[in-house]
């Protein structure tokens, strides 16, 4: 799991901002997934909440810094 972590730290607030956007969507397109009974979208949607919040909270963590 640190590695997931680590790989959004080395990343700057535009490329978070762009992968934000992506995790969103992708999270989105899996809810539909889901809803028509494909089983197989829970795990990549659990995954995709997961990453979707360390990229908001290093966002949080970057805009906390620069105030």
């Amino acid at each position: 799991m640190a590695r997931r972590v680590e790989k959004y730290r080395e990343m700057n607030a535009s490329e978070l901002e762009l992968q934000q956007r992506e995790l969103a969507e992708q999270v989105f397109r899996l809810r539909f997934q889901i809803s028509a009974g494909q089983a197989e979208g829970l795990k990549k949607m659990r995954e995709a909440r997961k990453d979707l919040a360390r990229v908001k909270t290093l966002l949080r963590a970057i805009e906390l810094r620069k105030a």
